[in-house]
């Protein structure tokens, strides 16, 4: 009975296979999303005010850092907690590939989300003339809740792999 319940339990892991699938129907969006952002600039584009195009510019880093961030979880996360990736010899495969831990993969995670705060918070202060400062204050708050917690993440990331 407790080598079935095992087995049925480790089979279960296959359960997130399909949810990493669907990160990658958020990827697609976000590259349609993406490319639509160029597309609505480039009638325009000489036109439009610098800092306009600034700010687009960070829309579009944005939409890239999340992108990365999706790849990173889907592929780190179906390598940790479902199978390993069997890419052929012939193709290319990411050089981090097989070696992100889910702690790594934390701190990774962390990591992004603090630099996509980051192009967020510089689109506010790009814009702080039409946001009320209290707003500003919260996003600005918001921020250094994130910043600390990823440096905290990595802090006990350190000392516990002494």
């Amino acid at each position: 009975m407790e080598q079935i319940f095992e087995k049925l339990m480790y089979a279960s892991r296959w359960i997130m296979a399909p949810i990493y699938l669907g990160l990658s129907l958020v990827l697609l969006a976000l590259g349609i999303k993406f490319f639509q952002e160029i597309f609505h600039i480039i009638p325009i584009i000489f036109t439009i005010a610098e800092v306009d195009l600034v700010l687009v510019t960070l829309s579009l880093i944005d939409i890239t850092l999340v992108g990365g961030l999706l790849i990173m979880v889907m592929f780190s996360g179906y390598e940790n907690f479902v199978s390993q990736l069997d890419v052929g010899e012939n193709s290319e495969k990411l050089s981090w590939l097989g070696k992100m831990d889910s702690g790594s993969l934390k701190n990774k995670v962390a990591a992004s989300i603090v630099a996509i705060s980051s192009i967020h918070l510089l689109k506010v202060f790009m814009n702080a003339e039409n946001i009320e400062n209290d707003k500003i204050m919260w996003y600005l708050l918001i921020h250094i809740t994130f910043v600390l917690s990823a440096f905290a993440m990595g802090y006990l990331d350190k000392i516990t792999r002494k």
